[in-house]
């Protein structure tokens, strides 16, 4: 197991199988909030769909794809970031996040975000990384400005959340823009 200093107490690292319980309770803390534009927490609702979503991410990242990390500070979890997608044979993969709000304004997930979007470069040779957004998320565009992103576009009304049709910006960063960017 392996974990990441992202800050003096807080640091990233693999969310697996074995966390449900920690993942429930951080999902119960954070339900309203962090559901407002992700559906995480309506699937995670108790210890059997913790479990379920946990094992599914561990099996998905097993074939090369998608990845979950959490985000604790001081010893609890807060927060996580993920690649939603992750195709290494096209080069392309989508990062998110989510974050309850008591740890929010710290730059924990731009941090955690930074982690992930370098890996993906830098490791793993990925050409573009994504970042989907509900329109009226404005931290979550925020964050994606601050990391550099472009916004490609919106497509209007594509996705169905708590039963309101929401518009999704599509925001990215291709390999050498990130290099670019970097200090020297």
């Amino acid at each position: 197991m392996f974990a990441r200093e992202l800050a003096d107490d807080a640091q990233l690292f693999p969310l697996e199988v074995w966390h449900a319980e920690e993942f429930l309770a951080h999902m119960d803390r954070g339900r309203e909030f962090i559901g407002r534009y992700i559906g995480l927490p309506d699937r995670v609702t108790d210890l059997a769909s913790a479990r379920h979503l946990l094992g599914s991410k561990a099996e998905e990242a097993a074939r090369d794809g998608a990845r979950l990390y959490g985000i604790r500070v001081g010893g609890t979890l807060v927060g996580g970031v993920l690649f939603r997608e992750f195709d290494a044979a096209a080069g392309n993969c989508e990062v998110g996040c989510w974050l309850e709000p008591a740890a929010a304004g710290r730059g924990l997930v731009g941090k955690a975000c930074r982690v992930l979007i370098d890996w993906a470069f830098d490791v793993r040779g990925m050409h573009r990384v994504e970042w989907h957004v509900a329109s009226g998320n404005e931290k979550s565009i925020a964050l994606a400005e601050r990391l550099g992103l472009t916004r490609d576009g919106v497509m209007r009304q594509n996705h169905l959340h708590r039963g309101v049709r929401q518009d999704t910006e599509v925001w990215a960063v291709l390999a050498h823009e990130w290099a670019a960017a970097r200090p020297t």
